[in-house]
């Protein structure tokens, strides 16, 4: 009878010596120990070949872009003209806004160029900062 199966029973644990009992649990010890890291090992093996297999379904699913062909088309009529809208205002924000952050006058700050850069920020973040300034209000 191994160890393991005697400390299965009371009466045959009792008459265990302390030696067979310290080196039973010892492979209990070993025994749970080395399931749960071959079970985490698994668990890691398993995520990282669901990720490959998400970025290979990602790349294969993006969509190419096609240039599209303007066509030439005279137009007799009068084009309207467009106004340019004055950004002094928009500038005045963003100085303040730039001044502020660096604890610093507006007088310091010389706003040259103003460029409006594209959000990378992807659909899930956005809407987590939508419903984070929803639930403020």
């Amino acid at each position: 009878m191994s160890a393991l199966e005697q400390f299965k029973h009371a009466d045959s644990f009792a008459q265990m010596s302390l030696g067979d009992k310290l080196a039973a649990t010892g492979q209990v010890i070993l025994l749970g120990m080395g399931i749960t890291f071959i079970a985490l090992i698994l668990i890691w093996g398993l995520t990282a070949l669901m990720s490959k297999a998400i970025q290979g379904i990602e790349k294969s699913s993006e969509v190419k872009k096609v240039k599209a062909t303007v066509p030439n088309v005279v137009n007799s009529e009068p084009v309207a003209k467009v106004e340019v809208a004055d950004d002094s205002e928009l500038i005045a924000v963003i100085s303040a806004a730039v001044a502020a952050s660096l604890n610093t006058s507006v007088n310091n700050i010389i706003v040259t160029n103003i460029k409006r850069i594209s959000d990378t920020t992807p659909s899930w973040g956005q809407a987590g900062r939508t419903d984070l300034m929803n639930s403020r209000v």
